[in-house]
């Protein structure tokens, strides 16, 4: 990896990371929906511009469904659940919880595409549901009184990441990754819409959480999307997934700077064992050897399952 990507990827991490701040500023005030209806709103507007000057059409009669979908799957859905978790937990603990979407993501693809199992990807696996499982036994710094349920959403939310990326590697469409993005965000507003009349904001909102809701949409999802599909397309997917280790880090280090939390043993505890599960498990290291197949419920009854 080039100094330049080095760099792209340091501040692809330190601007996810600081969405976990901006959540935890507006998510409060204006409620779940409101916030990501300007989040996702703000990131199409923006990426409309984007797609103008770079002159990248969206091709919606071909691939309107396949915006619908991903736009709920990717954006819309766990969007809405993280920023339903951010009214009552820390920035820091998101960053953390958020850290196992790749666990989820090979768990997903490998039940739905059948996708070869290393003993060392099964190995990562455990180890990610274990971190998951010291997380949320002794990461809560303040268990509010809806603290199950909030938790419980932001790991849903990394579910939901996990089946967005494997419908995106069944759907196998020759879609330009700038084009998804655009055309995803502009899905995620029409249904987060919808949610507008069920989640009225809690209070007007000052300068600052304008400002937080301006850099969600805008750094943390237009811009950041940029940037991760520039890394993408210079250092391949497996390496900027490596942007999963960093995001905490900062995530924990702006909660700590600007909102005055603490990092709690079972937080610290919890994240080193999803991030080495990570890593196991979407072969960054050690490289896998030998494979093994999870086989499909069909297969016990020696019965080869269609693979379409």
């Amino acid at each position: 990896m080039t100094p330049a990507n080095l760099a792209r990827l340091m501040i692809l991490a330190a601007i996810w990371g600081g969405s976990f701040l901006f959540m935890r500023i507006g998510a409060p005030v204006l409620g779940p929906a409101w916030l990501i209806l300007f989040r996702v709103g703000i990131a199409a507007a923006f990426l409309g511009a984007c797609a103008l000057w770079l002159r990248k059409p969206l091709q919606l009669r071909r691939y309107w469904r396949h915006y619908l979908v991903l736009g709920f799957l990717n954006s819309a859905l766990p969007f809405f659940l993280i920023a339903y978790a951010a009214q009552s937990l820390s920035a820091s603990l998101l960053s953390v919880v958020n850290s196992s979407s790749p666990i989820f993501a090979a768990l997903i693809s490998a039940l739905w595409l059948r996708t070869p199992v290393t003993r060392v990807r099964a190995l990562g696996l455990a180890l990610g549901v274990a971190g998951v499982a010291v997380l949320v036994q002794g990461g809560i710094g303040a268990k509010t009184d809806d603290w199950v349920l909030a938790v419980g959403a932001a790991l849903l939310s990394t579910v939901w990441y996990g089946v967005a990326g494997t419908y995106v590697k069944a759907a196998n469409l020759a879609i330009d990754p700038f084009c998804n993005a655009h055309g995803s965000m502009w899905a995620a507003t029409l249904f987060i819409a919808l949610a507008l009349p069920f989640c009225p904001p809690a209070a007007l909102p000052t300068p600052g959480v304008w400002a937080a809701v301006v850099g969600l949409g805008v750094l943390c999802t237009g811009v950041a999307y940029l940037i991760y599909f520039r890394l993408i397309r210079d250092v391949g997917p497996m390496s900027a997934l490596s942007v999963t280790f960093l995001i905490p880090v900062f995530g924990i280090l702006w909660g700590v700077m600007f909102l005055g939390e603490r990092l709690t043993v079972g937080m610290a505890g919890g994240a080193l064992v999803i991030f080495a599960g990570t890593a196991l498990a979407n072969g960054i290291w050690p490289r896998p050897r030998s494979a093994v197949r999870l086989k499909p419920p069909a297969a016990r009854d020696g019965h080869q399952a269609d693979r379409r």
